[in-house]
């Protein structure tokens, strides 16, 4: 008989991987005779952030990782030899309850592996939820897995005792989805995401009738997708995520880069996907989500992947130099927020300045923006900000991403010297090119980019830059990236 500690212990980590739990979009405020809010922050189990920022913690646990599934790319999976663990609806109440007395948590996250089948997991998880609210009067923050395949019925009753519901697409396409979770189908994950999206549009309209309807999911449905366990490519992967967003109202796509966690031989070799990946992924999603790009814009089948040591906004405005420079006191905002380094804030920020006067470049350097990046794209009054002009070869060596920061090591001095470096990145299974002599351009931008293999067949790792750089083709050391 495993110990309440144990089972916290085996579900807790069981629940690692599960990366879509920020809690943005719902706000719970303190009521008279409830305990717990979704507006406060503290250390806690799982740093998530909310809407405006703050760092909030979270109970990230399962219900159960004893899964009848064998999905090949998941650490629960039916066949994997693992300490098997689940809570009752009474112990996962008791246990948040008590983590939330302590100061520990301000919210849950819950998931669990399908125990039996979809309709008695959600079962279990609606009980557990009931209590919280019901019993112990709970006000806090819950985001739930739904199971896909569950009743439409309880998958209703389950989001009306949360704030925010997930479903996950677990794979990019429906050929790697039969191949890696064969009891899964394409239709059992996407309509319970139908389902939450038309259930939370009818919640939306009762309450703006009936002010005292009860909430149904009010921070909206999100997903998370594995990246790198099947062959699909980074654009694949964008266009996917776009089509979620329209079609489904979802509020986010998460990224999951992928571990690796067992042996079989339809998965990638026993190399985990780079983090860096996953990194990108995220920046070309939030340009589709809150930059007006479209993913067919970010990347095209000419370039179905992003680059490992470019931003994607960077990387695209490389390609449509074209398109540049923009005249800070004309450009509209949508034409700003396409510049590499100006985000929501700087692009505002101009706007608000160039109402009183017009723009000249010692007036936009004194704004408080970094313009590290930006100032290759943008003219104010007319002139050109940059260092050197748009078609010169340096520039992309000037948006690379860098000086990388080092990784710690316990057995490192941490007193030691650290030379900083740009990030070029080359394939590990062939030997690092070189620079044979200081000044070839073309063979440093060669070995500065990265050749254009899909991410899945290549290992990308650092290989410091040749000692001979020139000075020249450093990026220039003034404050952080923009």
């Amino acid at each position: 008989m495993l110990s309440l500690e144990n089972k916290l212990s085996i579900l807790g980590e069981g629940a690692r991987y599960d990366v879509s739990c920020a809690s943005s979009g719902s706000v719970r405020r303190p009521q008279a005779g409830l305990i717990g809010s979704t507006s406060t922050a503290i250390a806690g189990v799982c740093h998530s952030w909310s809407e405006d920022g703050r760092c909030v913690s979270l109970l990230k646990i399962l219900m159960s990782n004893a899964c009848v599934y064998d999905c090949a790319y998941c650490l629960n999976r039916s066949s994997a030899d693992i300490p098997r663990a689940s809570l009752t609806p009474e112990e996962l109440a008791e246990l948040t309850i008590e983590f939330y007395r302590r100061n520990y948590i301000e919210g849950l996250f819950l998931s669990s592996a399908v125990l039996m089948d979809p309709q008695y997991t959600t079962e279990q998880m609606i009980k557990a939820l009931a209590l919280l609210r019901h019993t112990y009067r709970f006000n806090g923050y819950i985001h739930v897995k739904a199971i896909p395949g569950v009743d439409p019925l309880l998958l209703q009753q389950l989001g009306l005792l949360a704030d925010r519901m997930s479903v996950n697409i677990e794979l990019p396409s429906e050929s790697s989805l039969r191949l890696l979770a064969p009891e899964k189908e394409k239709r059992g994950i996407l309509q319970p995401m139908a389902n939450i999206r038309d259930l939370v549009n009818i919640n939306k309209e009762e309450r703006s009738r009936f002010r005292s309807a009860p909430l149904f999911a009010p921070a909206g449905q999100s997903t998370q997708m594995v990246v790198g366990a099947s062959p699909e490519t980074d654009r694949h992967i964008l266009l996917l995520s776009q089509s979620l967003y329209r079609r489904y109202e979802l509020r986010r796509v998460y990224y999951s880069a992928y571990v690796p966690v067992g042996n079989t031989s339809i998965l990638p070799r026993d190399l985990p996907v780079p983090l860096t990946r996953e990194h990108r992924l995220y920046q070309a999603d939030w340009l589709v989500r809150l930059y007006g790009f479209s993913a067919e814009e970010v990347l095209d089948e000419s370039y179905p992947h992003l680059e490992a040591n470019i931003d994607p906004k960077a990387a695209w405005a490389l390609r449509h130099l074209h398109l540049f420079p923009v005249e800070v006191n004309t450009a509209d905002k949508a034409t700003l927020l396409r510049v590499p380094g100006l985000g929501e804030r700087s692009a505002q920020r101009i706007i608000q300045a160039r109402r009183s006067k017009r723009l000249k470049p010692e007036d936009v350097k004194k704004m408080g923006m970094v313009i590290k990046r930006a100032q290759y794209f943008l003219t104010a009054d007319g002139v050109f900000m940059g260092s050197i002009p748009l078609e010169h070869p340096e520039l992309k060596l000037r948006l690379l991403d860098g000086p990388l920061e080092p990784q710690l090591s316990l057995l490192e001095d941490p007193a030691a010297p650290w030379i900083p470096q740009l990030p070029y990145f080359t394939k590990s299974l062939q030997p690092p090119e070189v620079v044979s002599e200081a000044g070839e351009l073309a063979q440093v931008k060669k070995l500065a980019t990265p050749p254009p293999a899909p991410w899945q067949d290549t290992v990308w790792q650092q290989v410091p830059p040749p000692a001979e750089l020139p000075a020249s083709l450093l990026p220039p050391a003034s404050g952080k990236g923009g």
